[in-house]
């Protein structure tokens, strides 16, 4: 109790009109909750993708974590939420922002083969709004026997899809993609979408794993 009153006293601060107002040791708690929450939301993001081979799988996906830049990262993989305002930054930045070790969020497609001449592909696929108070989707896909266009059109079809049922835009589902992407621009609710797509076709026998991946950065 005498600690909760000492912070409470030291948190006293001046106002305009020369008066002073006196937080409580509640009022102190619920602002830092409310700085952490902020600060547990993105500001920026950036978009990577790799390619690596080995004779083991798990060190396939290593070496295209490598190849993408992101491998000195403890990765956590979330959903599909682009938050509002988070603004898109290059590679380049954005790797420059990132620490070995740091628990690091991000959305990430992934394919993995072994299969001689087999085609794999991964990406992810972003649809952000017009309004900028608003939130965006990001999508992740993979595919075998699928083209890089191909699996890239297809998960920025789902990116905007899943925005466009949220701002309310009627289309129809069985458009093809440029269609569709013609009808969101008529819409002026969806100011823009996009894809990061690797792919790859096996030469070996060895695994092959290609990743797509949008990284979160806070």
């Amino acid at each position: 109790m005498r600690a909760a009153a000492e912070v409470a006293a030291a948190a006293a601060a001046d106002v305009p009109g020369g008066r002073t107002e006196r937080m409580t040791s509640v009022q102190i708690l619920n602002k830092k909750r409310r700085t952490t929450l902020n600060q547990s939301i993105p500001k920026e993001i950036f978009f990577t993708k790799g390619v690596g081979t080995h004779r083991e799988q798990l060190h396939s996906f290593e070496l295209a974590l490598r190849d993408a830049g992101i491998e000195k990262c403890n990765l956590v993989q979330v959903s599909s939420i682009m938050p509002p305002g988070c603004k898109i930054i290059s590679k380049g930045e954005g790797l420059k922002k990132l620490k070995a070790g740091a628990i690091t969020f991000c959305v990430m497609s992934r394919c993995c083969s072994n299969e001689p001449k087999r085609l794999i592909s991964a990406s992810v696929g972003c649809a952000i709004p017009v309004d900028k108070k608003a939130y965006g989707y990001i999508s992740e896909h993979h595919a075998f026997g699928y083209t890089e266009r191909q699996t890239g059109d297809y998960a920025e079809d789902l990116a905007a899809a899943m925005l466009a049922s949220t701002l309310g835009i009627d289309f129809n589902v069985d458009e093809s993609w440029d269609e569709k992407k013609e009808l969101f621009k008529i819409s002026g609710k969806i100011v823009g979408t996009r894809n990061t797509t690797q792919s790859c076709v096996l030469k070996t026998g060895d695994y092959t794993t290609v990743v797509a991946a949008a990284v979160f950065v806070f």
